[in-house]
């Protein structure tokens, strides 16, 4: 954090770009590949995709500019104007275009697609989800790549919308499997760099930008920004043999975006005019109508809170991917005067990331280490934490259970929740919410005041990219089945016919010509679990065993048997854990009577010719009988026979 927080400049060193396959393709000298360029000024604008001159200034630029990187940390993509054309094979006229999904439709999260055309694949997103209550241990969930990992040697590209978790989470375990080169825009490479390093996994990661296009050897994909809850997001027109398929990515459209640059409605206007096979578009907030609230609405509440808290602490939480509003965070934290301390890991991380990338634009001073933010006067400090939906190890949970030594929460704090619950975190984010009130702080969130705007388009929003694209056929992705449901009549009711509307499942292949699209078939698809550096390896039994233990408990009937004379030699000994209160004496009753029962068990077999699985499991028997009527508890039981 030194060289970019405390440096007057940042040093722009570039991300690491590697390749793990020795024959896999090499960007050519310069970072460039064929007729690629890493120049802005030689990378002529395409008329077709107004404002792709590079050589202008964005209005981002008027903001505090100390701490950028470099233009180009990664190998350019492709130019547009010198790869939009005629493809370079003719398709087989039997041949259609299958799309494989592995993940991201019937729930939120692990979005994974897969385009197939003869013998090349292309895969859109990579994504993790977090684990269930009913999944204890686990870490994270990523999509099962059995049919990627098949045909390897088909998958020539990967293309990322965006740098949130639920679209670039599994890529490094997709790399330990496939050689491909990986594409998206500055900061989501950046993002994704920092997972590739903490895995230990090298990739090759190649940058593109606004306006420009991949292409293999069947398909090309045109990359458009797109306003979403992080930089850098996209929206991909992936154009196949058989036509335009357009992926929205996550996207809202905001008319006056915290970063300056807009969507480009009119790139979205031509591609539509052009025609548009196939759309894919989000559906998380299809059950929203009007539209999703500006960034400028959260400014316009964050500086109010700064003037009536004048005299106050203030502490923030937010996505620590959302860079637009961390630089909105930064911007009144200089006007009025504070300095920022940052407290989080993935916080450090991402703001480092996003300053190399020269995506947040602050004066390096603003910063002070979190361990000196309690000496300054609580005016004169703002400090930007993670843990918005209550994760056990991030900042703000650990500041409201007094386990944060360098932050102690008082009366005069007022903290700021800028996010709003992800489904499945209110319980938790609510116990931390409390928990600083009753330590006497002023808690601020979504609910009370407009600090949060989603990144996700509601109904109006929705509606406008269906008429700008006029797609012959929908698919509604991104949202859980109830999501999808509402998406696919949303697009109905403005007059797209039934029959052109499947909504995917996960392991669907859906087959699309110019003509038609079905459902044909499924792959092998579902979950991997990851626990800890285990992929894989936890199934439903070990879950099982996992539950059972966590809601009943564990009971271990330990006993030592003399085969030679055929009699018990020692015990049985009882070991509770979870079950019964072996340390108080109105349980000992129930203890003599396992002892009793797991002897009188082994009173019916010959010890002399002892057989170990008979043995246990009629201990086992005994034992779950009496537990089941005496205390309607049903703990796992393992009896363990030692010869002696």
């Amino acid at each position: 954090m030194t060289n970019v927080l405390t440096e007057n400049k940042a040093e722009g060193k570039n991300f690491p770009v590697r390749s793990n396959n020795k024959n896999a393709r090499k960007p050519a000298k310069n970072g460039s590949q064929g007729k690629r360029t890493t120049d802005r000024q030689q990378t002529k604008p395409d008329k077709r995709a107004p404002g792709f001159d590079r050589s202008a200034k964005s209005k981002s630029d008027k903001r505090l500019a100390v701490g950028r990187a470099p233009e180009t940390a990664y190998p350019l993509a492709y130019a547009p104007d010198e790869t939009r054309g005629a493809r370079q094979k003719k398709p087989d006229k039997n041949e259609k275009v299958k799309i494989i999904f592995l993940g991201g439709v019937g729930e939120i999260g692990k979005n994974l697609t897969a385009f197939e055309y003869a013998d090349e694949i292309v895969v859109i997103d990579a994504g993790l989800t977090f684990p269930t209550d009913e999944m204890p241990g686990i870490d994270t969930v990523i999509p099962d790549i059995t049919y990627l990992k098949e045909n390897r040697e088909k998958v020539k590209a990967v293309f990322l919308t965006h740098g949130h978790e639920d679209h670039i989470g599994a890529v490094p375990y997709l790399l330990r499997q496939i050689d491909a080169p990986v594409y998206g825009s500055k900061l989501t490479l950046g993002l994704l760099s920092n997972k590739l390093t903490e895995r230990r996994v090298e990739g090759d990661l190649r940058e593109i930008r606004d306006g420009q296009t991949v292409r293999t050897k069947y398909f090309s994909a045109e990359f458009i920004h797109v306003c979403h809850s992080v930089a850098g997001s996209m929206a991909i027109a992936l154009r196949t043999p058989v036509g335009t398929i357009f992926h929205t990515g996550d996207f809202k459209i905001d008319y006056t975006p915290i970063g300056g640059e807009s969507m480009n409605l009119n790139r979205f206007a031509e591609i539509g005019n052009e025609g548009v096979l196939l759309l894919l578009a989000e559906s998380t907030n299809v059950e929203r109508p009007g539209y999703t609230m500006s960034e400028v609405v959260v400014t316009s509440t964050l500086r109010k809170l700064f003037v009536e808290n004048a005299d106050r602490r203030i502490i923030i939480a937010t996505f620590a991917s959302n860079v637009d509003r961390v630089q909105q965070i930064l911007e009144l934290a200089s006007e009025f005067k504070r300095k920022v301390a940052l407290g989080g890991r993935s916080m450090l991380k991402v703001i480092e990331t996003a300053i190399k990338a020269g995506i947040l634009h602050c004066d390096p001073r603003l910063f002070i280490d979190v361990e000196k933010a309690e000496k300054l006067k609580d005016e004169e400090v703002v400090i930007l934490a993670t843990g918005t939906q209550g994760e056990p190890m991030s900042a703000l949970t650990r500041m409201s259970s007094n386990d944060f030594n360098k932050i102690r929460v008082g009366a005069n704090d007022t903290i700021i929740i800028s996010a709003s619950p992800i489904p499945g975190n209110e319980k938790d984010i609510t116990k931390v919410i409390n928990n600083l009130y009753r330590m006497g702080a002023v808690v601020i969130y979504s609910s009370l005041a407009d600090v949060h705007v989603s990144g996700h388009a509601c109904q109006e929003e929705l509606k406008l990219i269906h008429s700008l694209l006029k797609p012959k056929f929908f698919m509604p992705v991104h949202g859980e089945y109830r999501h999808q449901k509402q998406h696919a009549r949303l697009a109905a009711n403005l007059g797209m016919p039934e029959d052109n509307i499947i909504i995917p499942e996960i392991g669907n292949v859906v087959l699309l010509s110019d003509k038609k699209m079905a459902v044909k078939g499924n792959v092998t698809s579902g979950i991997v679990l990851i626990d800890g550096l285990g992929i894989g390896d936890v199934g439903d039994v070990l879950l099982r065993d996992r539950i059972a233990l966590s809601e009943e408990g564990i009971l271990i009937v330990l006993v030592g048997v003399d085969t030679t004379q055929g009699v018990v030699s020692s015990g049985p000994e009882v070991i509770s854990r979870g079950c019964i209160y072996t340390g108080d004496d109105s349980n000992n009753y129930i203890i003599e009577e396992i002892k009793t029962l797991s002897l009188e068990a082994l009173e019916k077999l010959d010890l002399k010719e002892l057989n170990i699985s008979d043995a246990k499991q009629l201990i086992q028997r005994a034992v779950k009988g009496f537990l089941k009527r005496n205390l309607q508890r049903y703990p796992m039981i393992i009896p363990i026979i030692l010869e002696t």
